[in-house]
């Protein structure tokens, strides 16, 4: 099999991404593998799509980390390929990271991934789903039982209303944003500062006001999903628990967080059972849900992360099953070649 991976950048790739261990697994198992970014797709004149890409060559290495090294080395050569030769394409990127910078690129891989179905590659997560989850209004079509109380205004009296019915007890943040970006809680120590919290968020679009869930004082609980189930493998999951730091609300890990083994209990995976609906319909394949208490704070479906730290403590390969699922998507699409869309073969 051939598969590429879709980052935003190689210069901001790291050893212990999730998209490097997913990487090394595909190596390990004998298939090709490429790097894509924003700057190489071609849509040429003849209709044919193709990129110049970044070639991984064929081999193995003995860990995530000695597979980064040779990425990054000369070994790995650039390469223009018809998409046509790719089996599967990852869209690991994050659009949050180019939004402001290079909005271009934005969302390059949910256009060129609707051009790279229709030349006949599976491209991972459905990238028309992922169209409609570019920013976190998507969160909002998940049930409301498993949602904190949300609105989403530019309007400071809507804020302020909304503040005042949770005892001025909410977190606010950017509609569109990643990684705990933009992040503030009002508090009773803080909510002189609430104008210029507006303010600051609002200067690049709408806000979200979240009730704020007092489970999350303890941190919260990232899970990952596969095929619209919880991953696991002997009963251990993929999951761990991000503390905050100290003085911080956020629980990302590359925002000051800390990560910690847990247990999951019958609690997260009914909240896990309760949005596997939409995720199936919408042909998400690889997904982190953020759970506090038994609500879900965030859905990532473009580049959930925190796969290597999981493997770590639960002293598994989780990246195995999930490069065995892609294998099985290629194997179903070559025996029912004209049977499933790419959302269906998304989350078989």
């Amino acid at each position: 099999m051939r598969i590429a991976f879709f980052v935003n950048d190689l210069e901001r790739e790291f050893p212990n991404f999730a998209t490097t261990m997913l990487a090394w697994q595909a190596r390990q198992r004998g298939h090709e593998v490429f790097y894509v970014t924003p700057d190489d797709w071609l849509l040429d004149a003849d209709e044919s799509l193709r990129a110049h890409v970044r070639v991984v060559p064929k081999g193995k290495s003995v860990d995530h980390l000695a597979f980064f090294e040779v990425l990054k080395s000369k070994k790995s050569e650039r390469r223009k390929v018809d998409l046509r030769e790719i089996d599967v394409i990852l869209l690991r990127n994050d659009p949050a990271i180019d939004a402001k910078d290079r909005s271009w690129a934005a969302e390059s891989g949910i256009l060129f991934g609707r051009e790279a179905v229709k030349r006949g590659v599976i491209v991972l997560n459905d990238p028309d789903s992922l169209g409609r989850a570019v920013n976190k209004l998507y969160f909002q079509s998940f049930p409301a039982e498993v949602r904190a109380e949300t609105i989403i205004t530019r309007n400071s009296d809507d804020i302020k209303a909304f503040a005042k019915k949770h005892a001025g007890q909410i977190i606010l943040k950017p509609l569109q944003g990643s990684g705990g970006s933009g992040v503030f809680k009002l508090d009773e120590g803080n909510k002189s500062n609430l104008n210029q919290m507006i303010e600051a968020i609002g200067r690049d679009g709408y806000i979200i006001a979240q009730e704020y869930v007092d489970a999350a004082k303890k941190g919260d609980i990232r899970l990952f999903m596969l095929n619209g189930h919880p991953l696991s493998i002997d009963d251990k999951y993929c999951a761990l628990r991000r503390e905050q730091a100290k003085d911080d609300i956020r629980s990302n890990i590359h925002a000051g967080g800390t990560a910690k083994a847990v247990e999951i209990t019958h609690r997260e995976l009914r909240v896990a059972e309760l949005i596997r609906p939409k995720l199936i319909a919408d042909g998400m394949f690889l997904v982190g849900i953020d759970i506090v208490g038994d609500k879900i704070l965030e859905v990532n479906v473009f580049s959930p992360g925190n796969l290597v730290s999981c493997s770590d403590m639960a002293g598994v390969d989780f990246s195995e099953p999930i490069i065995a699922a892609v294998e099985r998507k290629v194997k179903a699409k070559a025996d029912y070649p004209h049977d499933f869309s790419n959302r269906h073969l998304a989350i078989i």
